[in-house]
């Protein structure tokens, strides 16, 4: 029995109160936002819940759902290329006590009653920047790579990553679109790691900001979104990828003579252990929907 199992059993086993209540939550993943959405609803008649008296009562077991329920959501977060949060509880590397602390730093509204009065619901928002603040705990930021020949370059405020498009999975004849996760790695084409989470500065947490390809062709001098802009300034390097590589293609390769760009100066590797990072993907992967009860 791994370790998510035994927690869970003995969870469910002091939640009885919840057997006959129902209980429902739907919810999203925003990587573009780099938020989680849920909304929380509770029959009240399941409950044995009477307005006005019961609202209170209502709440707390609002309230308790949602701290039962949202954890499948933060749960199957990809960390990277090869493990999930649930991953991380199995190796012992990470809690659900962690996972509850992170959920309860949640924002949300008041609960509020339906039109018909059988339902009470409410809406929690939290940052996955909190979640990638927790699994960065090194002191000391390794080294970007540098390069015994360096070529002239600009020196750039950021860097955007072109991903949106099936790529080449390294080692395998098949492609894959690129998915996002809390810590991608960056390789060139020569397979030399570029960028990885260790060499972010101490006290940041964000590693990459994702966008959809609307992100990088606005109407503006720099084509940037206000929330790209934030992150890579007015004049980034732009580069395609040219492949995916990991268990989950999460980890862009890039071309050996863009990697260049990066790693010949002091200031375009600063870029990555500053997190001045951005990738582009796909709309269709930067949601991730889940729900239950």
């Amino acid at each position: 029995m791994n370790r998510i199992t035994a927690l869970l059993l003995v969870f469910f086993a002091a939640a009885g109160i919840y057997a006959d209540t129902k209980i429902e939550i739907t919810g999203v993943v925003e990587w573009d936002t780099l938020e989680i959405k849920a909304a929380v609803s509770l029959d009240l008649a399941s409950a044995g819940v009477r307005l006005p008296s019961g609202r209170g009562q209502g709440e707390v077991l609002l309230s308790g759902g949602y701290l039962r329920l949202i954890r499948s959501g933060i749960l199957e977060l990809q960390v990277d290329s090869s493990s999930t949060i649930a991953d991380l509880i199995n190796r012992g590397e990470f809690s659900l006590t962690e996972v509850e602390s992170l959920a309860l730093a949640a924002r949300s509204l008041p609960p509020a009653l339906s039109h018909d009065m059988l339902k009470m619901s409410a809406s929690y928002t939290f940052s996955i920047s909190g979640l990638s603040a927790a699994f960065l705990r090194h002191s000391w930021s390794a080294p970007v790579a540098r390069t015994l020949n360096p070529v002239s370059t600009a020196r750039y405020t950021g860097i955007i990553i072109i991903a949106p498009e099936d790529l080449p999975i390294y080692g395998m004849r098949s492609a894959a679109m690129a998915i996002p996760c809390l810590f991608p790695k960056i390789w060139d084409s020569e397979m030399n790691l570029i960028y990885e989470r260790n060499m972010l500065q101490t006290g940041i947490s964000t590693m990459v900001r994702y966008s959809s390809p609307a992100g990088i062709f606005q109407h503006n001098p720099s084509g940037l979104s206000p929330e790209l802009r934030a992150v890579v300034g007015d004049r980034p390097l732009r580069i395609f990828a040219s492949g995916v590589f990991g268990i989950k293609p999460t980890d862009l390769i890039i071309d050996r003579d863009d990697a260049l760009l990066i790693i010949s100066s002091d200031e375009n590797r600063r870029l990555l252990s500053e997190g001045k990072v951005a990738i582009i993907l796909d709309d269709s992967v930067l949601r991730n929907e889940f729900s239950g009860e």
